[in-house]
């Protein structure tokens, strides 16, 4: 029975989160490996569009997230969920519900440089006004950065090929922490 490698990833909309799983996946692709992602764009677009962009929905959407690792943990090695996770509080119930296997991966990139980069053009939206309750820009839904994260990956400083190898460093080494384990046992 497996029980997967949960690598949770937070950071500011655009600081490469899934750009950073893809290429992981990419690489990790010629293994004998099941892998799983829970992204939390298609997430909430494919079972929680009921849900807002206030703190309690935010919350509500990272929770049924954790649920979904914990439900689904036993049929893949590895699961990523790149998702904001803006909230301390929610990321830290998701380390409790998921336990040793929880990794939480932080994409470190200044404000001033998502807004500049600004990929999908939300920061603009979110800075004229067009949308509400924009992650990191209105002051109901600040990003709260990790002061626990296990893996910091600086997307601002660092190109994502670099991110994706320190990543799957990282990954490498868990996996053989847990095959220590378990000859120990």
């Amino acid at each position: 029975m497996k029980n997967a490698l949960i690598f949770w990833f937070t950071g500011l909309s655009g600081s490469g989160k899934t750009t950073i799983v893809d290429g992981t996946i990419q690489r990790l692709s010629n293994r004998d490996i099941k892998i799983k992602i829970f992204d939390g764009d298609v997430v909430r677009k494919e079972i929680n569009s009921h849900l807002t962009f206030r703190p309690k929905d935010i919350s509500e959407n990272n929770r049924i997230i954790a649920d979904l690792c914990l439900k689904e943990s036993h049929l893949y090695d590895y699961i990523f969920v790149p998702v904001i996770a803006p909230f301390r509080e929610s990321r830290d119930e998701a380390r409790r519900l998921l336990g040793d296997h929880f990794y939480l991966v932080y994409c470190k990139i200044s404000l001033e440089e998502v807004i500049r980069r600004d990929p999908k053009g939300l920061y603009r939206k979110a800075l004229s006004g067009e949308i509400d309750n924009f992650i990191g820009i209105h002051k109901e839904v600040p990003f709260q950065p990790p002061k626990d994260a296990d893996l910091v990956l600086d997307t601002e400083g660092a190109g994502i090929e670099s991110c994706v190898g320190r990543l799957i460093e990282f990954i490498h080494r868990k996996e053989e922490e847990r095959v220590g384990k378990h000859n120990e046992r």
